[in-house]
């Protein structure tokens, strides 16, 4: 059931954090949308436990595995639903954003 609590919010905030859909988010947006990665990854991207780290990690291996997911290449439990929502241009900048995080 706490499994099922954390999916809903994090599709809840996704899609709220999905509204904006600008080629080139400002700063606040793609705080936004790296918000919705919380549940899972961790505040700012500090995961807690077993999950993936996605503070400080390298930007370019980040967006690779967010794109592998979006492609269905890369398994996962709720991954590959929730990169389909972005554009490739916008899980760059949620990449570079957790990449930024110290």
């Amino acid at each position: 059931m706490k499994r099922l609590s954390h999916w809903a919010s994090a599709m809840l905030l996704a899609s709220f954090a999905m509204a904006v859909p600008s080629a080139h988010a400002d700063e606040l947006q793609v705080k936004l949308w790296a918000a919705a990665c919380a549940t899972c990854h961790g505040t700012n991207g500090h995961a807690v436990g077993a999950n993936v780290r996605l503070a400080g990690a390298d930007a370019k291996t980040t967006l690779d595995s967010l794109l592998a997911h979006k492609r269905g290449e890369r398994q996962g439990t709720i991954m590959h639903q929730i990169a389909k929502g972005y554009t490739d241009e916008q899980l760059a900048q949620i990449a570079a954003y957790f990449a930024a995080q110290k």
